[in-house]
Protein backbone atom coordinates (compact mmCIF):
# COMPACT_ATOMS: atom_id res chain seq x y z
CA UNK A 1 0.00 0.00 0.00
CA UNK A 2 1.68 3.23 -0.94
CA UNK A 3 0.43 6.44 1.00
CA UNK A 4 -0.07 9.79 -0.61
CA UNK A 5 0.22 12.90 1.67
CA UNK A 6 -1.15 16.19 0.91
CA UNK A 7 -0.01 19.81 1.70
CA UNK A 8 -1.81 22.85 0.95
CA UNK A 9 -3.48 25.88 1.42
CA UNK A 10 -6.14 25.97 4.64
CA UNK A 11 -7.90 29.50 3.13
CA UNK A 12 -9.74 28.49 0.15
CA UNK A 13 -12.64 30.43 -1.77
CA UNK A 14 -15.74 28.67 -1.52
CA UNK A 15 -15.68 27.98 -5.66
CA UNK A 16 -12.36 26.77 -5.11
CA UNK A 17 -12.98 24.12 -2.49
CA UNK A 18 -15.05 22.04 -5.48
CA UNK A 19 -12.12 22.86 -8.06
CA UNK A 20 -9.73 21.38 -6.01
CA UNK A 21 -12.27 18.16 -4.91
CA UNK A 22 -12.70 17.35 -8.19
CA UNK A 23 -8.96 17.73 -9.06
CA UNK A 24 -7.40 15.97 -6.09
CA UNK A 25 -10.00 12.99 -7.27
CA UNK A 26 -9.00 12.52 -11.17
CA UNK A 27 -5.14 12.84 -9.64
CA UNK A 28 -5.80 10.14 -6.87
CA UNK A 29 -7.32 7.85 -9.99
CA UNK A 30 -4.43 8.41 -12.28
CA UNK A 31 -1.60 8.04 -9.69
CA UNK A 32 -3.03 5.75 -6.33
CA UNK A 33 -3.78 2.15 -5.97
CA UNK A 34 -7.44 1.75 -5.81
CA UNK A 35 -9.03 2.35 -3.34
CA UNK A 36 -6.60 5.05 -2.79
CA UNK A 37 -4.61 5.60 0.80
CA UNK A 38 -3.49 8.36 1.93
CA UNK A 39 -2.16 10.46 5.03
CA UNK A 40 -2.89 14.19 6.22
CA UNK A 41 -2.50 16.41 9.15
CA UNK A 42 -6.43 17.19 8.63
CA UNK A 43 -5.69 21.13 8.74
CA UNK A 44 -9.07 23.02 7.10
CA UNK A 45 -8.99 23.72 3.46
CA UNK A 46 -7.17 21.03 1.43
CA UNK A 47 -6.18 18.57 3.87
CA UNK A 48 -9.57 18.24 4.48
CA UNK A 49 -10.91 18.07 0.91
CA UNK A 50 -8.14 15.21 0.44
CA UNK A 51 -9.00 13.01 2.79
CA UNK A 52 -12.92 13.73 1.10
CA UNK A 53 -11.66 12.63 -1.88
CA UNK A 54 -9.91 9.61 -0.73
CA UNK A 55 -12.94 8.13 1.25
CA UNK A 56 -15.54 9.25 -1.71
CA UNK A 57 -12.92 6.47 -3.96
CA UNK A 58 -13.36 3.98 -1.34
CA UNK A 59 -10.08 4.48 0.13
CA UNK A 60 -8.43 4.70 3.46
CA UNK A 61 -6.56 7.70 5.38
CA UNK A 62 -4.24 8.09 8.37
CA UNK A 63 -4.46 11.40 10.44
CA UNK A 64 -1.08 13.20 11.77
CA UNK A 65 -2.34 15.51 14.24
CA UNK A 66 0.73 18.40 15.02
CA UNK A 67 -0.19 18.39 18.98
CA UNK A 68 -2.18 17.13 21.72
CA UNK A 69 -3.65 20.66 22.08
CA UNK A 70 -4.79 20.81 18.10
CA UNK A 71 -8.13 20.44 17.87
CA UNK A 72 -8.96 22.66 20.34
CA UNK A 73 -6.52 25.55 19.61
CA UNK A 74 -6.74 25.44 15.96
CA UNK A 75 -9.82 23.87 15.04
CA UNK A 76 -12.52 26.77 14.77
CA UNK A 77 -15.16 25.77 17.09
CA UNK A 78 -17.79 26.10 13.83
CA UNK A 79 -15.33 23.39 11.75
CA UNK A 80 -14.77 20.68 15.19
CA UNK A 81 -17.99 18.51 13.83
CA UNK A 82 -16.98 18.31 10.15
CA UNK A 83 -13.02 17.84 11.80
CA UNK A 84 -14.28 14.92 13.99
CA UNK A 85 -16.20 13.32 11.33
CA UNK A 86 -13.36 12.80 9.42
CA UNK A 87 -11.16 11.98 12.24
CA UNK A 88 -13.47 9.30 13.26
CA UNK A 89 -13.35 7.95 9.67
CA UNK A 90 -9.08 7.88 9.79
CA UNK A 91 -7.89 4.50 10.05
CA UNK A 92 -4.85 5.20 11.87
CA UNK A 93 -4.58 8.55 14.36
CA UNK A 94 -1.12 9.46 15.67
CA UNK A 95 -1.14 12.04 17.45
CA UNK A 96 2.73 13.86 17.43
CA UNK A 97 4.49 14.24 21.07
CA UNK A 98 4.12 18.05 20.86
CA UNK A 99 2.01 19.30 23.70
CA UNK A 100 1.21 23.12 21.95
CA UNK A 101 0.33 23.92 18.38
CA UNK A 102 2.47 26.27 16.50
CA UNK A 103 5.06 25.89 13.72
CA UNK A 104 8.05 23.58 15.39
CA UNK A 105 4.76 21.27 15.78
CA UNK A 106 3.35 21.25 12.19
CA UNK A 107 6.75 21.10 10.72
CA UNK A 108 7.43 18.17 12.54
CA UNK A 109 4.16 16.37 12.10
CA UNK A 110 4.66 17.18 8.02
CA UNK A 111 7.78 15.61 8.04
CA UNK A 112 6.58 12.62 9.49
CA UNK A 113 3.82 12.85 6.48
CA UNK A 114 6.43 13.07 4.01
CA UNK A 115 8.53 10.09 6.06
CA UNK A 116 5.66 7.92 5.45
CA UNK A 117 5.08 8.86 1.62
CA UNK A 118 5.58 7.48 -1.77
CA UNK A 119 3.67 11.08 -3.21
CA UNK A 120 3.02 14.13 -2.41
CA UNK A 121 0.11 15.82 -3.59
CA UNK A 122 0.91 19.47 -2.95
CA UNK A 123 -2.58 22.34 -3.67
CA UNK A 124 -0.30 24.73 -3.90
CA UNK A 125 -0.79 27.85 -5.93
CA UNK A 126 3.07 28.24 -6.53
CA UNK A 127 3.61 31.36 -4.55
CA UNK A 128 7.27 31.05 -2.51
CA UNK A 129 7.00 30.42 1.31
CA UNK A 130 5.77 33.20 3.73
CA UNK A 131 6.65 30.64 6.95
CA UNK A 132 7.96 27.52 8.17
CA UNK A 133 5.28 24.55 8.15
CA UNK A 134 3.45 26.25 5.33
CA UNK A 135 2.41 24.63 1.81
CA UNK A 136 5.60 26.38 -0.30
CA UNK A 137 7.87 24.84 3.00
CA UNK A 138 6.61 21.31 2.57
CA UNK A 139 6.84 21.11 -0.86
CA UNK A 140 10.45 22.16 -0.76
CA UNK A 141 11.10 19.14 1.93
CA UNK A 142 9.75 16.76 0.14
CA UNK A 143 11.68 18.22 -3.01
CA UNK A 144 14.58 18.15 -1.01
CA UNK A 145 14.34 14.63 -0.05
CA UNK A 146 14.18 13.24 -3.59
CA UNK A 147 9.89 12.69 -3.05
CA UNK A 148 7.58 13.23 -5.97
CA UNK A 149 5.28 16.14 -6.14
CA UNK A 150 2.21 16.65 -7.72
CA UNK A 151 0.94 20.21 -7.67
CA UNK A 152 -2.72 20.39 -8.12
CA UNK A 153 -3.98 23.76 -8.99
CA UNK A 154 -6.92 23.96 -11.29
CA UNK A 155 -7.60 27.17 -13.02
CA UNK A 156 -9.87 29.84 -11.27
CA UNK A 157 -8.57 28.28 -7.94
CA UNK A 158 -8.37 31.14 -5.71
CA UNK A 159 -7.43 31.97 -1.68
CA UNK A 160 -9.45 33.63 0.51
Amino acid sequence: MSLIGVTGHVHLSEPTEGLIFRAVTAALRECADSPPHGITCLALGADQIFARAIVALGGTFEAVLPSHDYREQVVAAQDRDSFDALLAQASKVLVMPAHCSGRPAYVAASKYMLSRSAMLFAIWDGQPTRSVGDTAHVVSLAEASGLPVKVLWPAGAGRR
